[in-house]
């Protein structure tokens, strides 16, 4: 049989035609085979136990629920034993469910994972104990879908290889929304190092950022294995919105090599996190101006990463599109080993926001980068003119004939030349920079770039993830005790329950929100419709819900006075899935039954992705607006992304407007993040059970923006910086008394702060 790679003996030919399906009916063909179509778990034992080479095991269509398949056997190159299924999505493992395989020549096709979770630490894994693990065997044409945990922060991993010479190819992944790497290749034993694996043409999609460490996409090694030789090859996957983490793929080991992979809109790096001597040519990053989307981050050794394609990144620091890191002198295996002998050549970087240098570099990380050369990359920006950030001495990187845009300042005297950039549109979309190098050579890439089409399998849905909001009906509501509720329990996702009348709506049950769902004012209503509630909250954000209320009065007056009162509650257990929370044109009035009526409360393993407040007026609460502050164990998790007030006003709230929290010191990820725009505080925080002794208290907060905002007779604003670079500006804002902004360090920037009476 013809092979892709001599070191990879069982591959199918390059004929690939429609999956495995062509290669297993050319091998039926040809070789002496017995297929077995088995119904459920007995069966299946059985024909495993009789199963001799070239056997072909057929699972029955429908679903197998709580089903623990152990595929163990020893094929042949020229007639592997298959385990596949009799129709392509028919065949669907549900509950607590999961599949292990050992020994040679196997293959595994067409299963389908969801609704469910694995029982053990992976729902796949190449090997059936710790002494039986998998030597050519191979994964294709599976499909793992959201088969989460329902624990957010229980950690597992998806798929687990083990062994030598494996491929897990045209699979697809995605939704996966608890703590833990999505693909592992472990290193845990000498017959699993240098294993020469080969991860091929799969479709990753869409991941939650997890708001902790713990959410790579794919994962070689881990630091105990740093200096190993893994050899493992990852080529033309598809990476789609995987936004886990600051690292995407986590290279923790030596000889792995990355090619021609496509990552569209993921808010995170390819980072060469431990290990020497990895390969990064030839992949294509898609940013499209998502915030925080990233590209490559260099650490160690003797890495190379030559004819890149970088367009339309934001991120920055550990997201920059090409990230050099400082390292650590003498470096443990777990923290940084100083960048040596290491290359960029022939990137093509578009306008993308940051090139960083000597990131990270602090009193540990004092090593920067030695004998480390940047050339032949052609870097442009049609908005931006400083790309470049040094944090210590780059003495030790060379420069030598990268190309700028005519805008870009460079970063040194020698090593870079301006010119005029003529483009042309090349295969897939890609911009190629007319008369360079790098951009011949990323027009030959192009051709061969993995493309949502052309990865994963193509009869399985995919979920994109699109718009929360206003996706679907308009639902009319009129006045009425529960009709919102009512009108709820009719309506499906993105739907939105429009309220026709500017009267009263009474409700005296809450809703529980399990999709997410939009309650809005009637456009013509010449006044807002007025929502009284009586239970202790309103709205129950359950996992997979979401909020957006738009136009709308809400008032608390009639509620009951019990403990723990709300507007806004997520659930009190470990929730997946992130939710937003929009309120947009609305007065909140009137929480004030007792002493503690929030507007919103959260609870522990629950993850906003965004909360807005905008064009909206909050008057006489007796609790706090935004508490986000139940994460309090200091791992670096926390309970929302971002956090934006747009042209509010605050008046007599007692708790604070916002209490961000996020502890600890790991740099996993980019939150919180806060943006307070345009609005008005009166009398916020000085209640005497605000025990933040704050209007706004942040901990730990990596990004904040205060602009044009007021504070009057209200606490100070508190801010405490603990990890990474934090950035915090106040601008154009006015503070009751001088000391009303209390921070623990001088990394604020303050531009026309006033304070004192108007």
């Amino acid at each position: 049989m013809t092979t892709i790679n001599s070191q990879l003996p069982f591959l199918p030919t390059i004929g690939w035609v429609g999956g495995v399906g062509l290669w297993v009916t050319l091998l039926l063909s040809s070789c002496s085979t017995s297929t077995d179509l088995v119904h459920n778990l007995e069966e299946f034992n059985a024909a495993v136990a009789a199963a001799e080479p070239g056997a072909v095991i057929r699972l029955a269509a429908g679903e197998w629920a709580d089903t623990e398949l152990e595929f163990k056997g020893r094929g042949t190159e020229e007639a592997p034993i298959v385990l596949t299924v009799e129709t392509k999505g028919g065949v669907v493992l549900t509950g607590q469910s999961n599949l292990t395989l050992s020994g040679e020549y196997l293959v595994v096709e067409g299963l389908v994972f969801k609704e469910g979770y694995t029982p053990t630490s992976e729902v796949i894994a190449f090997r059936t104990s710790p002494e039986e693990l998998c030597s050519h065997c191979r994964v294709t044409e599976c499909v793992i879908d959201n088969f989460s945990n329902p624990e957010r922060f229980e950690s597992d991993s998806w798929v687990g290889i083990y062994g030598k010479y494996n491929r897990f190819d045209h699979n697809q992944l995605e939704g996966k929304n608890n703590q833990g790497v999505t693909l592992a290749v472990r290193l845990n034993s000498e017959a699993s190092q240098q294993n020469h694996h080969r991860i091929d043409h799969n479709y990753f999609g869409y991941r939650e950022t997890l708001g902790s460490n713990g959410g790579e996409t794919l994962r070689i090694g881990t630091s105990h294995y740093s200096l190993t030789n893994s050899n493992t090859v990852v080529e033309n996957n598809y990476f789609y919105r995987c936004s886990g983490e600051v690292e995407i793929i986590s290279s923790k080991s030596c000889q792995n090599t990355f090619r021609n992979n496509t990552f569209y809109e993921c808010q995170g790096t390819l980072t060469m996190r431990h290990g020497n001597e990895t390969l990064v040519e030839n992949n294509f990053f898609f940013g499209n101006r998502v915030p925080n989307t990233g590209g490559i981050r260099i650490i160690n050794e003797s890495q190379q990463v030559v004819n890149n394609y970088i367009e339309g990144l934001t991120g920055y620091r550990f997201r920059s599109a090409l990230t050099i890191m400082n390292g650590v002198p003498n470096s443990p295996a777990n923290r940084y080993v100083p960048v040596i002998n290491s290359a960029a050549i022939g990137n093509v970087i578009l306008d993308s926001d940051h090139i960083q240098f000597c990131v990270g570099s602090d009193e540990e990380r004092s090593v920067p980068p030695q004998s480390t050369r940047l050339l032949d990359n052609v870097i442009a920006h049609g908005e931006r003119d400083e790309l470049f950030s040094v944090f210590d001495d780059i003495s030790g990187i060379s420069f030598e004939n990268n190309i700028l845009s005519p805008n870009l300042l460079p970063l040194t005297a020698t090593g870079f030349e301006h010119r005029e950039l003529v483009f042309r549109e090349g295969p897939n979309g890609v911009r190629i920079p007319v008369g360079t190098s790098a951009g011949e050579a990323i027009a030959a890439a192009a051709e061969n770039m993995a493309t949502s089409e052309n990865t994963g399998v193509d009869w399985y849905p995919r979920n994109t993830k699109g718009a929360t909001f206003g996706t679907g009906r308009i639902i009319p509501v009129a006045t009425g005790t529960n009709s919102i509720l009512a009108a709820y329990q009719e309506s499906e996702p993105g739907d939105i329950l429009q309220l026709t009348e500017a009267g009263e709506y009474l409700m005296t049950k809450s809703i529980d929100l399990k999709h997410p769902i939009t309650i809005a004012a009637a456009p013509d209503l010449v006044s807002s419709p007025k929502i009284s509630f009586q239970k202790t909250t309103l709205f129950n954000i359950a996992d997979g819900g979401a909020l957006a209320l738009q136009g709308l009065t809400i008032s608390g007056e009639q509620c009951r006075d019990m403990p723990g009162n709300a507007l806004v509650r997520t659930s009190r257990y470990s929730m997946r899935q992130n939710y937003k929370l929009f309120i947009e044109d609305c007065t909140i009035e009137d929480l004030t039954v007792n002493r503690g009526f929030n507007v919103l409360t959260v609870y522990r393993s629950t993850f906003a992705d965004s909360i807005v407040l905008r064009n909206s007026n909050f008057r006489n609460i007796s609790g706090a607006i935004l508490p986000l502050n139940k994460e309090i164990e200091d791992l670096g998790i926390y309970n929302a992304e971002y956090v934006v007030i747009e042209n509010c006003e605050f008046e007599n709230v007692a708790g604070a407007a916002v209490d961000l929290y996020r502890g600890g010191r790991d740099e996993s990820t980019f939150g919180p993040i806060l943006e307070i725009n345009d609005s008005a505080f009166s009398q916020v925080g000085t209640g005497s059970r605000n025990k933040t002794n704050a209007a706004i208290a942040l901990h730990g907060v990596q990004v904040t923006a205060v602009n044009n905002a007021s504070f009057a007779e209200s606490a100070p604003l508190r801010i405490h910086h603990i990890v990474g670079e934090p950035i915090t500006s106040i601008s154009h804002s006015h503070f009751p008394q001088a000391g009303a902004i209390i921070v623990n360090d001088d990394n604020i920037l303050l531009e026309e702060v006033t304070y004192g009476s108007q």
